[in-house]
């Protein structure tokens, strides 16, 4: 089955409780499946004795002798989906469930908690633990909660979810690791389902409810969330009051204390009503390296001191993931409009690009739909297993939503090179001559290459290709980002596609020649290619995306910008890789340069599959025009010669247009 997935931080207040409605230490059971054993615990198909069932072990335990194992190696996880219900849905009152976790150095765990019943209708909150982080995410927003463990060392993992006023937080080992506002705001069950590479033991597993009376007046700090975790990001944090009383509110205010430094909101003329909740938004804020405390204070709620002050007052711990310097992270989305679930790729592909912009290169790569490359898109598909998938880095394939592991861990990793983009513009032509230069940190060899990429954003069109095939409709798979009040297969003409790849250059797996065959540390080493752009494309809507691909396949790093910044950069001379020829579907196969090198003379063949208007231009590569000429309406097959008897030695571009639609070859003059 599928789960979504991701991962940040926030805080809030409980009440005590003591009675327990459930515990389990599994110590009463024998070595084996669970299901089969227990009047509680079942599987997701409710097959219990199979390969679904958590095995029940003695070799780890966090109390008495046993615990339930959990394990997979297989590409979608699974088959092990070990689930508990709760015997009734709560949906207010305070719920708490609380287990404790042993999971393998190098492995990972995850779990889900089911909304409702029946199993596999709604997810209402997914927890993912690996490499010694918690990220938490309800399946709408990322970025809720973010928290540490000890691998290999058994911890306690602790949930207290208030359903009256929406506020749920969560605890790692008895310290909260952020406090929010779920999405979803029920539950019904837990799904034990370890994910590819997970390997982990549970014990001690407990789950309670209890009511939750509101007071007479009561601001509640329910929320913080920094708006980042990068250090040297410049954030916007938000802080989250739930009218936890009876009484409306119509002012307070809130303080933010960060590293010294209070930034304060004086919210008035408001009228939120018991049980609705305000956002307060505070001002740019530089999140600091290291670990420093930052904490929301609500006072003066209507002029006067509210009746629970013990809900006033929340504190996360900001611990900004470093990145290494000069590391941008690719993340490659695999993507189609005919592809049901795909707008939770376009979903998780702009949050990304909204939180990590400075670090984070996307591209989507279509299939099957009027915007694919076929040669990017060929190439992906043999690292993929399904759509929507991504790969970062081109890294193990993920669901787009579970980018989040994969982008820090890349993002720490220092890289062999820094990339930037250089460039010349020429709006007449069209001709974008780019310079991806890499300045190596470390010694390299020629097993490195370079590649780019041509992204767009905002790309629109018309007919049924650009309708965008939409599983979300109606709400019954969940919120995603809009998507849930969108048609199921929702018009081209409410459409626009984003980080959509154009063009890669020359090849998948980058330019052979980029480098010498020993590379020092300290050099700089620069590719040129030479795209020319369709009308059709917005040169605003242009990212160039330099690419340095390591011997193992992995992209090592890259460089982003826009047009305009890469023309602010200078272009750069350097090697030169080659001319992106971009197809039109006004021709055949036979827009043909022969021969090609050329020595005296060569010509230009063109079969047209229907009446055209059709100009060509010759030129060198710095974009001198040698010879233009307009033909006018052509169909079916025509050559041009062209005498290249006194032309240097060198490399030249024919453009042809036909429509409009601009395509470009190069040829080697001998």
């Amino acid at each position: 089955m599928k789960k979504i997935t991701f991962f940040i931080g926030a805080l809030i207040m409980s009440n005590a409780l003591n009675a327990q409605l459930f515990t389990d230490n599994f110590d009463s059971y024998s070595i084996g499946a669970l299901g089969p054993q227990s009047a509680t615990w079942t599987t997701w198909s409710g097959t219990e004795g199979g390969t679904e069932d958590g095995i029940v072990s003695t070799a780890q335990a966090s109390s008495g002798t046993k615990s339930v194992y959990l394990n997979s190696t297989v590409a979608n996880g699974g088959p092990q989906d070990c689930v508990l219900d709760f015997g009734a849905l709560y949906n207010s009152g305070i719920f708490t469930y609380e287990s404790k976790f042993y999971i393998t150095s190098g492995k990972s765990a995850y779990f889900n908690i089911q909304a409702v019943a029946p199993i596999g209708t709604t997810w209402a909150l997914n927890v993912n633990m690996a490499n010694g982080g918690v990220t938490i995410d309800d399946g709408i927003t990322p970025d809720l909660a973010l928290g540490s463990y000890t691998p290999a060392t058994w911890f306690t993992f602790r949930i207290e979810a208030n359903l009256t006023l929406h506020v749920w937080e969560a605890f790692v080992n008895g310290t909260s690791i952020g406090v929010w506002q779920n999405g979803i705001n029920s539950v019904r069950s837990i799904d034990l389902f370890p994910l590819q590479g997970s390997q982990y033991w549970v014990d001690d597993v407990m789950f309670d409810h209890q009511t939750y009376t509101l007071a007479n007046l009561n601001a509640v700090a329910a929320g913080l969330n920094m708006g980042g975790n990068i250090a040297t990001q410049v954030v916007n944090p938000t802080g989250v009051m739930v009218n936890g009383g009876t009484t409306a509110i119509n002012s307070f205010d809130a303080v933010l204390n960060y590293n010294g430094t209070n930034y304060t909101q004086n919210i008035t003329g408001q009228n939120i009503a018991s049980i609705g909740s305000y956002t307060v938004n505070f001002p740019g804020v530089i999140l600091a390296a290291g670990s420093n405390v930052a904490t929301l204070t609500i006072s003066n709620v209507n002029g006067t001191t509210d009746d629970v002050v013990t809900d006033d007052v929340i504190s996360i711990t900001v611990d900004p993931t470093v990145p290494a310097l000069g590391k941008m992270v690719v993340g490659e989305e695999a993507t189609g409009t005919w592809c049901q679930w795909c707008p939770r790729g376009a979903v998780y592909m702009d949050l990304f690009e909204t939180d990590y912009a400075d670090f984070w290169a996307g591209i989507a790569v279509h299939n099957g739909d009027p915007m694919t490359v076929t040669d990017y898109d060929a190439a992906i598909g043999t690292l993929v297993s399904g759509y929507p998938n991504a790969l970062v880095d081109r890294g193990t394939e993920v669901d787009p939503s579970a980018m989040g592991t994969d982008f820090f861990s890349r993002l720490q990793t220092a890289p062999v090179a820094f990339i930037q983009n250089g460039a010349t513009w020429d709006l007449g032509t069209r001709t974008l001559n780019v310079s991806i230069s890499a300045d190596f940190q470390t010694a390299a060899t020629n097993a490195y290459k370079l590649a780019c990429v041509l992204t767009e954003d905002n790309v629109t069109g018309t007919g049924s290709g650009y309708n965008q095939s939409n599983a979300y409709a109606g709400g019954a798979s969940g919120v995603m980002g809009g998507y849930e009040l969108l048609p199921s297969s929702v018009p081209a003409a409410q459409m626009s596609y984003d980080h959509v790849a154009r063009v890669i250059s020359p090849s998948f797996s980058g330019e052979p020649m980029s480098f010498p065959a020993i590379v020092n540390a300290g050099e700089t080493h620069t590719l040129n290619m030479t795209f020319v752009l369709p009308a059709t494309w917005d040169e605003n809507e242009i990212h160039i995306i330099g690419m340095l691909i390591a011997p193992n396949g992995r992209i090592d790093n890259a460089g982003k910008a826009t047009i305009t910044e890469a023309v602010g950069n200078g272009f750069v001379v350097g090697n030169t890789a080659s001319v992106t020829e971009i197809n039109s579907d006004q021709l055949d196969a036979t827009f043909r340069v022969f021969p090609n090198p050329a020595v005296s003379n060569t010509t230009v063949g063109i079969n047209l599959t229907k009446e055209s208007t059709v100009s060509m231009k010759f030129m060198d590569m710095a974009g001198k025009i040698i010879a233009a000429r307009n033909y006018g309406s052509l169909n079916g097959s025509s050559t041009v010669e062209l005498n290249t008897s006194d032309l240097k030695a060198g490399v030249y571009l024919i453009e042809l247009t036909v429509n409009n639609e601009v395509m470009v070859k190069r040829l080697i003059v001998e």
